[in-house]
Order: structure tokens, then sequence, then C-alpha cells
């Protein structure tokens, strides 16, 4: 019972942080990883469409040549087809300064900037993300083969579907992580504390997976702009992929708030400060 009540408690609190970033001004964060998006997927293009400068004298000029196609392709595909994957990577301190943001609004404490923290964070966020990659491909594999053994369809069985819940526990942890840093919990302490509120952790989770999730092309939106002429055909599928951008944009700014509203509501006063 405890589980649900912290996930119902979870997906109430989406509508509270939503309402939070905009009465207090925090909508502007959402054009940095829009902005990071776009630059990614601009630079996979480039890439894509670059013409390499090279004569072909020898047999040796044409394995080098193939060789820096395939570096070239494989780099293009990866930003251009995980765009919004590495944008959430890439915003470690974003996502710290924002959490630090949130709580000084509604507690009021204030969290000293330093270079040399603001450094433990992102390294504390890279432990975690690898660590949780680690967790769920380990449960993943674990579902995978329960589902080979007893269906002819390993993906349509509903055991393969917890593989769906578990990656959203782990996307939540991310996000929970923030806070229970700045707590001065070590991650051994988070573990235990987020292993409590998993309901909570499920919840922001799957908002944020569904959100990041969605089929954004943004190869609609730059091609966009290089016709001359535009049907109502062109104009539904740019203004469609421009909602799905923005919603995989806002994804990582509103899981954080939200993240950072329910930890406080949960446990307001830092543990340090309790004694």
């Amino acid at each position: 019972m405890q589980f649900f009540k912290q996930l119902f408690q979870g997906l109430r609190n989406y509508l509270e942080a939503f309402r939070f970033i905009f009465r207090h001004h925090l909508y502007w964060f959402v054009l940095i990883p829009a902005g990071l998006m776009l630059a990614i997927y601009y630079f996979g293009d480039f890439i894509a469409h670059r013409k390499p400068d090279f004569q072909l004298d020898t047999i040796n000029d044409l394995i080098w040549l193939n060789l820096q196609m395939l570096v070239e392709i494989s780099i293009s595909v990866l930003l251009m087809k995980f765009a919004k994957y590495l944008v959430v990577v890439l915003l470690s301190p974003l996502l710290a300064h924002l959490s630090q943001r949130c709580e000084k609004i509604i507690t009021g404490n204030t969290t000293p900037f330093s270079f040399k923290q603001l450094w433990r964070d992102i390294q504390r966020s890279f432990r975690i993300v690898i660590r949780n990659f680690m967790w769920e491909y380990f449960f993943f594999l674990i579902l995978f083969i329960v589902s080979f053994l007893g269906w002819e369809d390993p993906a349509s069985s509903p055991v393969f579907k917890l593989t769906f819940v578990i990656g959203f526990y782990y996307y939540g942890f991310s996000f929970m992580d923030y806070v229970n840093e700045r707590r001065k919990l070590s991650v051994d302490e988070s573990i235990l504390y987020i292993r409590k509120h998993r309901g909570l952790a499920v919840a922001i989770g799957g908002i944020y997976s569904l959100m990041i999730l969605v089929p954004v092309d943004l190869g609609i939106l730059f091609g966009f702009t290089s016709k001359e002429t535009h049907t109502l055909e062109d104009l539904g599928a740019f203004f469609g992929q421009f909602g799905l951008w923005l919603v995989a944009s806002i994804a990582p700014v509103l899981a954080i708030v939200t993240a950072t509203v329910s930890m406080l509501k949960e446990r307001p006063v830092p543990q340090e400060e309790e004694h």
C-alpha cells in the first residue's frame, strides 16, 4: 500500500511541479536542453553530409577513406538518433543547480556554490548512471530469459513488461539522488532511502520516460526551413515534431523539479539539521 501511495503522490507532484515552474519563472531552463538537443543533432547532420577531401592515389588511401567515413557515419548516427539521451547526460550541472534553486525557493536554504562541489556532483551522477545502467541491464537479462523460456514471443509476455517499470525506477533514482547528495548522504545511504520510496521513484521516472521517449524527428524541423514551399502535410509534420521536441526538452527540467518538490515533502529538513 505504501508503494501505491508514493506512486500516486509522485504523479500528483508532477502537476504541482509544472505549476511551480511557471509560478517562479523557471521555464527558461527548458531552452538549454532544447537548444542543446538541436545543436547535437545539427552537428551530427553536418558530419553526415560533409564531403571528405581525399586524394585516392593508393590502396591505403582508399582504406583510410573508408575507415574515416565509417567513423564519421557512426558519430553522426549517434548524435542524430540519440541526441535527447546525450542531452540528459550533459545536463548534470544544470539539473544539480536547478534542484538547489527549487530548494532555496521552497525552504530558503542556500547551498554555497563551488566548482569543487560541482565537479563532485558530476562525478557522482556519472557513478549513479553507470550503476543504475548495470543493474537495469542485469534485471533485463533475467526477465528476458524468463520470458524467452515461457513465451513464444518474449517481448509480448507480461513478465517482460516489468523491464519498463524497472527502467522507470532507475530513472527516478537518478533524479532523486541530486537531493540526497545535497543532504550529504553517501551513495549507499541514498540507495537505502530510495528503496524505501520506490513508488515515488517509479512515478518520477515513469512520466520522465514517457516524455523523453517521444519519437522526435529533428530532421523534419531542419528540413522544413530548407523548403521554398510547404504543403498542409508539411506544416502538420513540422508543428507535430515541434510539439514533441518541446515535450522531450521539458522532460529533464520537469522531472528534477518534481523530484525536489517530492523529497522536500517527504523530509523537509536536511538530515544534518535534524540532530
